[in-house]
């Protein structure tokens, strides 16, 4: 093990002043990817940022129609949430089929989103329902936060400090999960809802999370698992390794995005 300085600060401020004061400072919140790459000797931060006990950054709250849940609330809590399970159990359902029992009472919601890991359930679940990502310095749409493998719209020192989610009219997470990780090897969300119909893809793009415009077309205009068989499901850009090939996700796209509907 190399040596870092540890931080546990009691404010917002206080953790962009310890972000700013390592060379390599990184945020703790769950940990669950961050001290597994430390141990495996693929990060080496500085300085970790423990940002568990700030004041508001767990919990569930709603304003209206809107849930409004602390960047760190586990996946465990999100999932136990009677906010969340009213006004959307597409949410619940999601953050309740992540990992394991040891992997939902760590992981939180905010660090899933910052991590933006290809195969994470939480981008699909934001993306699908049009969320809106708080940070210390603004508002980012779902829409512009996602930019890549393992890439986020996060400036230097930003810090998620929650997330937004207008209730959808009906939604639905299908997950094809691998077996050994509980990573989903293709899931769809798909969501009807204020922001329209949307579907957002995990597990399958080269880039990440992404939307899919034809089953978004086909579902505006027919909102049914029989709509989805005429829209074609492109491999072009799609994962293809040990686990399945882009093909076979193309599959499962269209597979997991029918019983999504359905369930719907």
């Amino acid at each position: 093990m190399y040596p870092l300085k540890y931080h546990k600060p009691n404010s917002i401020d206080d953790a962009v002043a310890a972000l700013s004061s390592g060379e390599e400072a990184m945020v703790l919140a769950g940990g669950q990817t961050l001290l597994a790459t430390m141990k495996q000797h693929l990060a080496a931060p500085s300085d970790l940022v423990d940002i568990r006990g700030i004041d508001g950054m767990v919990g569930v709250r709603t304003d209206g129609g809107t849930l409004i849940i602390g960047a760190a609330t586990t996946h465990a809590e999100v999932a136990a949430s009677e906010a969340v399970r009213k006004h959307c159990p597409a949410l619940a359902d999601l953050a309740g089929g992540i990992g394991d029992p040891a992997v939902r009472h760590m992981g939180t919601i905010g660090g899933s989103l910052a991590n933006n890991d290809p195969s994470a359930c939480y981008p699909a679940g934001l993306l699908g329902l049009g969320g809106t990502i708080v940070t210390n310095q603004r508002e980012i749409a779902a829409d512009d936060f996602f930019e890549g493998l393992f890439t986020t719209a996060l400036d230097e020192g930003e810090i998620i400090t929650s997330v937004r989610i207008d209730a959808p009219k009906r939604a639905h997470y299908a997950k094809f999960a691998q077996a050994a990780s509980r990573f989903p090897l293709v899931a769809v969300f798909v969501s009807d809802g204020p922001h329209g119909v949307r579907v957002a893809v995990t597990g399958a793009g080269d880039d990440g999370v992404f939307r899919h415009a034809g089953m978004e077309a086909a579902l505006s205009s027919d909102w049914s698992a029989e709509a989805l068989d005429a829209v074609e499901i492109d491999d072009d850009g799609l994962i293809s390794d040990m686990h399945g090939s882009g093909d076979y996700r193309a599959h499962l796209i269209k597979v997991m995005a029918k019983r999504a509907v359905a369930a719907a």
